[in-house]
């Protein structure tokens, strides 16, 4: 999809490769490309990953995660920027400073931690540079109820906890923030989106798809969000439309059989029904 001045809509993920294909940087790619992005990628770790796991973590030197930055970002530029798997304090420091060089102003933050299959992805040291370092200059963060519950030091068992604590999620700045309520036990997935600067929730629900193909879900709807936002839509509607998105593709992939552990979603959906 090209803009009216003939450019691309550029949008850049900072996240790690998952030789599975169903989450991080390639996750991220397709999702960008299927809305009709133009998407660029900065690899911050190699894992050794399928649908049982991940069984190895090969961070990427920082040399090289700053090179890359500096390569895509002092000759494409970016209309908006996904982060995922950072994976150490250094890492996170360098990545925020480089945005900030580069004046890069719509940032969604998945503050990966936990893979799905429970592996985890992120330094304990690393959490207080997310919060320091990144919260503060990102447009929104996207946590999970697991990574929610780390970051506040506070249960989340039920979507009244979820509303209750969804606003302690801005204390590192006024980033709004969508907490993703896919981890409760209930009939219906419920995830909120709060936004500091009215002081508003607002509830986002879908029926809860019965199926195992949840892999990389979280990589999807922050990609998707950032994709929507480098193509000059508001927060809200960026959001809502990313949700719409993930659902479609988890309905679209809930029986397909990928590997032997849990699946990924149907990124490409669309162009399977045309």
């Amino acid at each position: 999809m090209l803009n009216t001045d003939n450019t691309y809509t550029r949008i850049l993920t900072i996240a790690g490769s998952d030789s599975g294909g169903g989450a991080g940087i390639q996750a991220d790619l397709k999702t960008i490309t299927v809305l009709g992005g133009y998407g660029m990628s900065v690899i911050t770790a190699i894992t050794a990953q399928n649908t049982k796991g991940v069984s190895a973590i090969y961070p990427v030197p920082l040399n090289g995660i700053t090179s890359q930055l500096d390569a895509v970002l002092s000759d494409i530029g970016a209309d908006a920027v996904k982060i995922g798997m950072l994976f150490s304090p250094e890492v996170i420091f360098s990545v925020a400073q480089k945005l900030k060089e580069y004046q890069i102003k719509k940032i969604v933050v998945d503050p990966v931690m936990v893979a799905t299959s429970g592996d985890r992805l992120l330094k304990m040291e690393a959490i207080d540079a997310l919060k320091k370092e990144l919260f503060p200059i990102a447009s929104l963060i996207t946590p999970n109820i697991p990574e929610a519950a780390m970051l506040i030091d506070k249960k989340i068992t039920n979507l009244s906890d979820m509303e209750l604590q969804i606003t302690r999620l801005t204390q590192w700045g006024s980033t709004a923030v969508l907490l993703k309520g896919g981890h409760l036990d209930a009939e219906v997935c419920t995830d909120l989106l709060y936004i500091p600067d009215s002081y508003q929730i607002f509830e986002f629900s879908n029926p809860k798809i019965s199926t195992t193909n949840t892999h990389g879900t979280g990589c999807t709807l922050s990609s998707a969000v950032a994709t929507y936002l480098g193509m000059g839509n508001d927060l809200f509607s960026s959001v809502e439309s990313a949700i719409q998105y993930l659902h479609n593709a988890i309905v679209a992939g809930k029986d397909i059989k990928t590997g032997k552990g849990k699946g990924p979603v149907f990124h490409n959906f669309r162009t399977n029904q045309e």
